[in-house]
């Protein structure tokens, strides 16, 4: 049977001995670490670190590790996030029109392939009932317009919350979010149809298909207030020809989507992910 665990990401400026002062900690108290990883950015002078250890025969109980590690992180001025593996994130799954993605999620964790439960879906259209309904998940279908967006991301947010949300996944919901929704929910994903920096904002496909080019791809990246230029998680790319047309562009290009984002996804999910600035560490 699999033991829970611990996950502890770090953060912090780089300095000697980090690497033995956080595994000491665990070390101390009776962990067994089963998974450990750093890296260290010379030019912004940070060290960044993912470290995970068995909660069986762990001396400290669940809700003391947080602040037994404050008093050894603080002073090295770190920035630090405690995960269980026993959690279950709770996820809302945005959509549009467009179904390959949705139901790409929504089997990966019906098969336990991705670790989280659907708590609703929201839409600006009305399309995709019939698959929240086949899945029996709440569908809540909210009409998105220029006058009425501030209301209704106010009606999303109020959803959320009480729905106890923990991850919001854009899976090709065709509308920008507010920055004032950012600022009151900032965990959220999306998958964008080209391989970013390029082709940002509508229609990659056929920006791709007009410039010629020979790779087109996707990235599944976090949102924040800058359109498509959020850390990137995950990316990947497919080849195409000069034989191929946009519509060929485009049902390649919704395969990959599929992929990059469940990626994406899953090393989000299991606290894989460490941001900094606009970059991202991905630990294996």
């Amino acid at each position: 049977m699999a033991v829970d665990t611990a996950t502890l990401l770090v953060s912090c400026p780089d300095q000697q001995g980090l690497v033995a002062k956080i595994a000491n900690f665990i070390y101390a108290n009776g962990g067994n670490i089963i998974h450990a990883d750093h890296h260290t950015d010379l030019e912004a002078g940070l060290f960044l670190s993912r470290i995970e250890w068995q909660l069986q025969g762990f001396n400290l109980p669940r809700h003391l590790i947080n602040e037994a590690f404050g008093a050894i992180a603080s002073p090295l001025q770190a920035k630090w996030k405690l995960h269980f593996s026993d959690t279950v994130p709770k996820v809302a799954i945005w959509v549009s029109k467009q179904d390959h993605c949705l139901y790409d999620l929504l089997w990966r964790i019906k098969s336990k392939e991705l670790k989280a439960e659907v708590g609703l879906i929201i839409s600006n259209h009305p399309d995709l009932a019939p698959i929240a309904q086949q899945f029996n998940i709440e569908y809540h279908h909210l009409p998105i317009t220029k006058e009425n967006k501030k209301e209704q991301e106010l009606k999303q947010l109020e959803l959320l919350k009480n729905a106890e949300i923990n991850l919001v996944i854009l899976a090709k919901y065709m509308q920008v979010l507010s920055s004032d929704f950012i600022k009151e929910f900032p965990t959220v994903i999306n998958i964008h149809h080209s391989f970013l920096p390029a082709f940002i904002g509508a229609k990659p496909y056929h920006q791709a298909y007009s410039r010629g080019v020979k790779i087109i791809g996707a990235t599944a990246h976090y949102v924040t207030q800058d359109l498509d230029a959020g850390p990137i998680i995950e990316q990947d790319v497919v080849r195409i020809s000069h034989r191929d047309t946009v519509q060929d562009l485009i049902r390649k290009g919704k395969d990959l989507e599929k992929i990059v984002l469940a990626r994406g996804v899953r090393l989000h999910l299991q606290n894989r992910v460490l941001v900094y600035g606009n970059r991202t560490v991905v630990f294996g």
